[in-house]
């Protein structure tokens, strides 16, 4: 690595001077760029806490004190204090260092975070058990503006400053979350950015002399804390005062002397303090400063241009957005809703064409579900756009606000399945579990581009809840990625029909297996077809053809009964295969139903295990657990043969 990143950063920051520290910013820049151009990552966030990080290593322990980083994706910089740089060659890798903070990486990472607005209440719990158990160190929660419109960042701030407990928060100003911060936090903070109205001196002393602890310390340094913390404190009255806060800012968030100066002086106050610092997110690299919402996570890219280094087809995301398109076009009643991911889940043209029937409510799920529930009962037809792994923190809403009243709100649940190198933070592998037992809520999964605008079109006109979920990546244009040679039908002719599945592939008659599959694994359901229809795929090992069929089941409930209870009563093995977690999921609802009627046909269940998957490549980690189409093959054929026994 060379310079002054080292494996000793941990031990070496604390002494080193400020001019070496600011070199340090410099150095650990250009280290982010050159890595993340290779490996992909979040890399705007990152570059814009460089001096806060640096900061915040100089000033309190590591070791001893407590650091809570929301949503986790801006550590970079924090691994690489801390001596894990070496690791940045596996960045986001499987096996390798995550792009997240993780408790079993380093003692250092003390809250496994990956979704907004958690770091305040998570420290909170932090610095309530060192006080009960008696302890001395101090509790930083670190948050972006972006993060602070979720509620659960207020439902924090009410308690620690009404219990008063003493900690640090520090507010990362930068304007953005992923796409740009909206609403009246955002509005508020834009004041506090331009026009600071600072107090007196002798109202600042007055007020603020007697937090500071003095016992044991010389009067001229704790005058000298109260010269520092002077030039920051702002006029009484501000949202964080009114919620118990001592609110200290705006301060410039890349001056690393300002930086480590108010961060000595606050470290030593009783009570909860907000530190408010103003960054620009990618800052140093001009590409993701001029565009930091497409920096913000990237895969390889040419570090002199910016320029991806693979071209790629249009994803999901896209096709939803202009499936939205079409139908704003033919109904005005279509509004859409993002939490804060307008560019994300493609909706920047719908945002810009459709403006007055776009709304970006910041990042607060709960809020856009129940908000789009009201949006129905007006008349409306709201589609709700979060990925799968966010729209976990609504159920409630969708149960009760949505599903309840029986009202049509569409959503569209992006990002489901396996996602990959985020980790299991960000692996939508949940939602057909907790979305498909709600009453009355219509779940589907299109097996390509085609399919999922068919199903927008349906949910328009169903007039109840319906969840569309779609993974994340390149979306088939037709066809699913299934051999052409295998598919029954062309993708698109079979309507929509509630409850009604599709089948793709005839095995003939008295097939062995019919392969029930959901979403984005009809195709990898095909392809396990073909190996098996071919013997296996391997003359060595002397497998049987096996005839087998492919339907696409496009609804997780209602379930097509009657295709599924066709087939068992055929005598054909009865294969589940879905991008979900077994519990809970398509399979058991199979199962369930064949008991039910009494029918004892042979099932295999394949999906994701119980518990948590690690990051890792999608095709990697597929491959891992035999969800691949030759590890869905190999499944199956073992699943035959035990049959056979």
């Amino acid at each position: 690595m060379g310079g002054l990143i080292d494996g000793n950063l941990r031990r070496k920051i604390k002494t080193m001077s400020l001019r070496n520290l600011e070199l340090l910013t410099y150095e650990v820049r250009d280290f982010l760029i050159s890595r993340v151009s290779r490996t992909g990552g979040h890399l705007a966030s990152n570059l814009g806490v460089v001096e806060l990080t640096v900061a915040l290593h100089r000033v309190f322990d590591v070791d001893r004190d407590r650091i809570v980083w929301d949503v986790g994706h801006q550590v970079y910089v924090h691994k690489i204090l801390t001596g894990r740089a070496e690791g940045f060659a596996g960045l986001r890798q499987y096996g390798g260092l995550s792009g997240f903070p993780k408790t079993g990486e380093d003692a250092a990472d003390v809250f496994n975070t990956g979704h907004g607005s958690t770091s305040i209440s998570a420290a909170m719990g932090l610095a309530e058990a060192r006080d009960i158990r008696g302890e001395g160190h101090h509790v930083v929660a670190v948050i972006g503006d972006g993060a602070l419109t979720g509620g659960l960042a207020y439902e924090g701030l009410n308690n620690a400053g009404n219990r008063q407990t003493r900690m640090v928060v520090v507010l990362n100003d930068n304007e953005m979350s992923i796409s740009e911060s909206t609403g009246s936090v955002a509005q508020y903070l834009s004041k506090l950015r331009t026009s600071p109205a600072y107090r007196s001196a002798k109202n600042v002393l007055r007020e603020r002399m007697a937090r500071i602890p003095r016992v044991g310390e010389k009067v001229v340094q704790g005058a000298e804390r109260m010269r520092n913390l002077m030039r920051y404190a702002t006029v009484p009255g501000t949202l964080f005062e009114e919620l118990g806060f001592s609110y200290y800012g705006p301060v410039d968030g890349h001056n690393l002397g300002e930086l480590i100066e108010l961060f000595e002086a606050v470290k030593h106050m009783d009570g909860p303090v907000l530190v408010h610092i103003l960054t620009k997110k990618g800052k140093g690299y001009l590409n993701a400063e001029r565009n930091p919402g497409r920096f913000h996570r990237v895969g390889a890219f040419d570090p002199e241009t910016g320029a991806a280094l693979e071209k790629k087809r249009r994803s999901w995301s896209v096709v939803a957005g202009e499936a939205m398109m079409a139908l704003a076009e033919r109904d005005p009643r279509v509004v859409c809703i993002s939490a804060a991911m307008t560019k994300a889940v493609g909706l920047s043209k719908f945002a810009e064409s459709y403006y007055n029937h776009f709304f970006d409510v910041g990042m607060a799920e709960g809020h856009a579900v129940t908000f789009a529930a009201g949006l129905a009962a007006g008349g409306l037809r709201p589609f709700v756009f979060a990925y799968s792994t966010f729209l976990q923190r609504s159920y409630d809403q969708i149960l009760l606000d949505v599903c309840a009243q029986g009202l049509p709100v569409v959503f569209m649940v992006d990002r489901a399945g396996n996602v990959g190198r985020d980790g299991e933070t960000h692996h939508g592998v949940f939602d057909l579990s907790y979305l498909r037992h709600m009453p009355g809520l219509v779940v589907m999964a299109p097996k390509d581009g085609a399919e999922l605008a068919a199903m927008a079109g349906f949910a328009m006109e169903h007039g109840g809840p319906v969840a569309i979920r779609y993974p994340r990546g390149e979306a088939p244009e037709g066809g699913g990625d299934m051999v052409a040679s295998q598919c029954a039908v062309p993708s698109g002719s079979v309507p929509i029909v509630l409850g009604r599945s599709e089948r793709v592939i005839d095995g003939g008659g008295g097939e062995d297996v019919t392969i029930f599959a959901i979403g984005k694994m009809v195709g990898i359901a095909a392809e396990a077809a073909q190996v098996l229809e071919a013997g296996g795929g391997d003359a060595s090992q002397g497998g049987a053809d096996i005839r087998v069929g492919v339907v696409n089941m496009r609804f997780v409930s209602p379930i097509d009964e009657d295709a599924v209870l066709k087939a068992a009563r055929q005598g054909a093995a009865i294969v589940t295969l879905e991008d979900n977690v077994l519990k809970g999921g398509v399979g058991e609802g199979v199962c369930a139903l064949l008991a039910r009627e009494g029918l004892s046909a042979p099932v295999l269940c394949i999906g994701w295990p119980d518990g948590f998957v690690p990051h890792g490549g999608v095709s990697e980690l597929m491959g891992l657990y035999g969800l691949d189409a030759a590890g869905v093959a190999e499944k199956v054929r073992g699943f035959v043969g035990e049959g056979a026994d």
